[in-house]
This record gives C-alpha cells, sequence and structure tokens, in this order.
C-alpha cells in the first residue's frame, strides 16, 4: 500500500505467516524492495500477479483468487466476446469457492476437493486458453498472462496451509492503513523504521498471543543489562531465562 517518506512516494509491504508479520516501508514498488522483504524465502508465495514475483518458481507459488475475480470481473464488463468469457470464469469461481469453504470448515474432505477440483480446472484453463483467441485486446493479453502462471492457480487444492487468496496479508496491512490516514506518513529514513519494527512486533505478539506491552519492556531491560534482545520467534528464551541462566 502507499506510504509517504519525508513527503516523498514510497510503499509499505508486508509479509505475513501464520506466527511472523514483517513490515517494510520502501522506496520502491518493484523488484529491489520485493527482493529485500523475502531474500531466500523458500515457503508458498500467495500474491496477486504482479510481475516482481516471477523470479519465484510458478510451483512455489499460488495467486491469489480474489485478484483474480477482479480481472474476471473487468472482462465480464467488456464489449464483444470478453462479456460472456468473464461471466463463464465468474461461474467457476463461485463453483471452486463453495467447496473451497466447505474444506476450511472441515465439512468436506480434502481429497473429495481434489477429485471435484478436476473439471473445474479443466474448464478455467479451457476458458483462458479460449480467452487468449478472444477479439478483445485486453482480456487476450490478460488470458495469456494467466496462462503463464497456470500451475499457480492450483497450489492450494494439493497443499495443505496454504490458502487461495492472501486476505490475511491484506487484514495485516489494514493497521498500516489506519498509521498512515492518521500520521500521513513519516518525516525520515529513522521514523520509517520505527514505524516497521513497532509494527512488526506488535502483529506478530498479537498472532502468537503474546503480550505487546509486556516484550517492549523486555527488550527495554535487555538492552540496559547488556543482555541479548528477546525474539519474536515463539520458541526463544525470554530475557529473564536468559538473565537466570548467566
Amino acid at each position: 500500500t502507499g506510504w509517504r517518506e519525508q513527503r516523498k512516494r514510497a510503499w509499505m509491504w508486508v509479509m505475513a505467516t501464520p506466527l511472523v508479520t514483517i513490515f517494510l516501508i520502501h522506496s520502491s514498488r518493484g523488484a529491489v524492495a520485493a527482493n529485500k522483504l523475502l531474500q531466500e524465502f523458500a515457503g508458498y508465495l500467495v500474491t496477486d500477479r504482479w510481475c516482481v514475483y516471477n523470479r519465484w518458481s510458478v510451483f512455489l507459488r499460488q495467486l491469489c483468487w480474489a485478484h483474480l475475480k477482479r480481472d474476471f470481473t473487468k472482462m465480464s464488463e467488456r464489449a464483444g466476446d470478453s462479456a460472456a468469457l468473464g461471466a463463464l470464469l465468474l461461474e467457476e469461481h463461485k463453483k471452486m469457492f463453495a467447496r473451497w469453504h466447505r474444506v476450511r470448515d472441515g465439512t468436506l474432505a480434502r481429497s473429495t476437493f481434489q477429485r471435484d477440483m478436476r473439471p473445474i480446472r479443466a474448464r478455467v484453463e479451457q476458458l483462458l486458453a479460449a480467452g487468449t483467441r478472444s477479439s478483445n485486446k485486453a482480456t487476450a493479453g490478460m488470458c495469456r498472462e494467466i496462462l503463464k502462471l497456470a500451475p499457480a492457480l492450483w497450489t492450494f487444492v494439493f497443499v495443505e496451509g496454504v490458502a487461495p487468496t492472501n486476505n490475511f496479508g491484506e487484514r495485516q496491512i489494514r493497521r498500516a492503513v489506519m498509521w498512515r490516514k492518521t500520521s500521513f506518513g513519516t518525516h525520515s529514513a529513522a521514523g520509517s523504521r520505527f514505524v516497521e519494527r513497532i509494527m512488526t512486533t506488535s502483529a506478530t505478539l498479537r498472532q502468537q498471543g503474546r503480550n505487546v506491552v509486556e516484550f517492549v519492556m523486555s527488550a527495554m531491560d535487555a538492552q540496559a543489562r547488556g543482555l541479548p534482545p528477546p525474539s519474536l520467534l515463539p520458541t526463544e528464551p525470554s530475557v529473564e531465562q536468559l538473565a537466570t541462566a548467566a
């Protein structure tokens, strides 16, 4: 999402995992910032189709179906054959999520879900292939770009723990949006580093059910006593444990 640093355009990035969320403020919206945030990340990456993520294997990615729904909606709102194509893709999208919600709620076995997804997958890829021949250039180009990443459409079907959307990351970044709207950004690089770190700390500890104030006090205590700072990772020993051991 957008940010302001020293009254100049910047961007707030977020990487959200089940236990840790990391924020980064950077002047770039491109690969430089993405590489700094993700570095050698080797898990499954759930994102939109923004090209900066293309250096990651398509087999370790999941395209966000919330963003794809927007793409299909745009197709349906265009003239000519694009309208029918978009409507058909939205229909398959609806079928898919009806089943996915049951998997998420525990009322549909994953094996059954995988079986049910076979015709949906075949139909979606068939429609996208047909879309590459659309008379609407924007629709044809969009279909070609999605098909280049076709394996990343279906990772969530086979890999437990991978979601079909990046809604979790979108929810995590809302606090940053609220901060930006009330503070209008930061006035220095040091201010940006503070925002990154305190938001990373707050979001991560809340995910783990840990007390934010206690952690900050523990970090200040560690600094004053010359001890290693406490870790945001849940398996690390606390400052009190380190002090006792010392």
